[in-house]
């Protein structure tokens, strides 16, 4: 697999973050409502494990202690 290198502020981490965590709400809880919807859970899966990553980034580098955010699971 190739790996991409992007770099980012900790606001647009954060804004990633927010859209990506919305889009995968709207996924898992609106559109499995839609007549023809076809669920990926993989993909659902790997995306919450994504949006997971950024929000850890952006922590870090404001020093935001982990056990500070709700739901955070340390690795």
């Amino acid at each position: 697999m190739l790996q991409i290198n992007v770099k980012f502020t900790t606001y647009e981490i954060e804004l990633l973050s927010s859209l990506a965590s919305d889009q995968l709400f709207r996924r898992e809880f609106i559109d499995s409502r839609l007549p023809g919807f076809r669920s990926n859970p993989a993909d659902l899966s790997l995306g919450k494990k994504l949006v997971e990553r950024m929000r850890l980034t952006a922590d870090r580098v404001k020093k935001v202690p982990v056990s500070k955010r709700n739901g955070t699971h340390a690795l």
